[in-house]
């Protein structure tokens, strides 16, 4: 079989959704799993519709993704190639200029360029459809062009394709229907059939098809909340695709590897925002400590980079960060919420919310003067997570914990809710816990 050449061709007429990208991936990753090349055409023919700003939003998209593209195209630079294939069309007997009145009531009368149908069956193979088989004649002398210079979708992918060479078309299975109009065009300016392979559709949670109006997210949103590449292009990927084993974690060198079209279901598939977060939280873990850090530090909060005990306080954060987020994006909600701020500035207390239920002030008062005592005993340099929960613990022994650990978290915190409070300890160190421990009980 000659070389395998897969195409991605996105019209610039809006941001695209993960199903256009699911797309994309599949092409991508087929004509790499086979070592053939990957072509990315824009198709902007649409003058009215199309923008800059969209085939921009494109290519950021495959580049975030890592879909690196051999051959760039834009259809608009092959208008000179479509007008000759329609005037050969035209010469040769395939289709004929028809003069009919435009539909805005104007009055005015065109010259619609049309495909003259043979009105006979046309029969494909689909890698995943299969036979697929359907007489021509309901879809008349449908249009090929608006005028000599103005080609339509069907004429010119078909164009486009040949001159490409590409061999594979795989394509969302609402394209199915378009495939033997295309297919005829094919037969009458002496292009070969490639092969196709008709995805089933994306979902949403709503098991309707995934659109923009239904709230179906760019990609680069994604990007932009903090999602990992790899994590989404992971995610799209597993959407109507498995590997047959229970495998669902991959980089995208593995994803080549294992792809298999064969492998493709016939079903729509759902696109869950729980399952997308899921991979996120899965890649995260992968991440190196180093990596992991730098791009939290990407995310963090610029008022929280800027003060003086940043340097100190972030490296601590990280364990909880890891335990904690899903996306880097959750680090301005957190902030948000006020669930960074006191890290790195002492709280406002307000006595009445430090005491454990019933607990008077006093009780309080002698509770965190004894843990304050007994974190005296631990080094600074062993003042770590586990050595604080071993010590307070052993201060505490069988007697109810919330009278110690309440007053203690709330000290350190200024907050009903915060990580427990030897993880609170650990992150602002022993100098920090013991100056706010002991503002506590001065102002008790």
């Amino acid at each position: 079989m000659s070389k395998v050449i897969t195409r991605f061709a996105p019209s610039p007429t809006g941001k695209l959704h993960i199903g256009s990208y699911r797309t994309a991936i599949f092409s991508y990753l087929y004509a790499k799993h086979t070592g053939g090349q990957f072509v990315l055409r824009i198709e902007d023919t649409d003058r009215e519709r199309s923008k800059k700003e969209y085939e921009d939003n494109i290519l950021e998209s495959l580049e975030w993704l890592g879909l690196s593209h051999d051959t760039f195209v834009r259809q608009s630079e092959n208008v000179g190639r479509h007008k000759e294939v329609l005037e050969k069309m035209i010469a040769d007997g395939h289709a004929y200029i028809s003069k009919e009145e435009a539909k805005d009531g104007s009055g005015v009368i065109k010259e619609i360029i049309r495909f003259k149908n043979p009105n006979i069956d046309v029969a494909f193979d689909d890698l995943i459809r299969g036979h697929v088989s359907m007489n021509t004649t309901d879809l008349g002398d449908f249009v090929l062009a608006k005028n000599i210079n103005e080609p339509l979708f069907h004429l010119a992918v078909v164009v486009d394709d040949f001159d490409a060479g590409i061999t594979h078309v795989i394509r969302g299975e609402d394209h199915t229907s378009n495939t033997p109009r295309q297919i005829l065009i094919q037969r009458a300016i002496g292009a070969p059939t490639p092969i196709y392979a008709h995805l089933p559709l994306v979902l949403g949670e709503d098991k309707q098809k995934l659109s923009k109006r239904k709230g179906a997210l760019p990609v680069t949103d994604y990007r932009d909340m903090g999602y990992l590449p790899e994590a989404i292009l992971n995610a799209s990927a597993m959407i109507g695709w498995n590997p047959g084993t229970p495998q669902e974690l991959f980089t995208k060198d593995e994803l080549t590897v294992a792809f298999d079209l064969a492998k493709v279901q016939k079903g729509g598939a759902v696109l869950g925002v729980e399952k997308l977060l899921w991979y996120n939280r899965e890649h995260m873990k992968k991440l190196s400590d180093k990596v992991f850090a730098e791009k939290a530090k990407e995310w963090f909060p610029e008022d929280l980079k800027a003060r003086e005990n940043f340097s100190e306080i972030f490296p601590r954060l990280m364990p909880m960060l890891r335990d904690r987020l899903a996306t880097f994006g959750e680090l301005k909600s957190m902030h948000d919420d006020g669930e960074l701020v006191y890290l790195f500035d002492a709280p406002s207390i307000n006595p009445e919310q430090l005491c454990f239920k019933t607990q008077s002030r006093s009780d309080a008062k002698v509770n965190l003067e004894n843990i304050l005592l007994a974190l005296g005993a631990v080094p600074e340099d062993a003042f770590t997570k586990s050595k604080t929960e071993e010590t307070i613990m052993a201060l505490i022994g069988e007697v109810s914990r919330g009278p110690f650990l309440h007053p203690l978290r709330y000290a350190l915190s200024g907050r009903d809710r915060s990580p427990d409070p030897f993880t609170l300890l650990s992150i602002l160190g022993k100098d920090a816990s013991t100056a706010r421990i002991q503002a506590v009980i001065a102002l008790l």
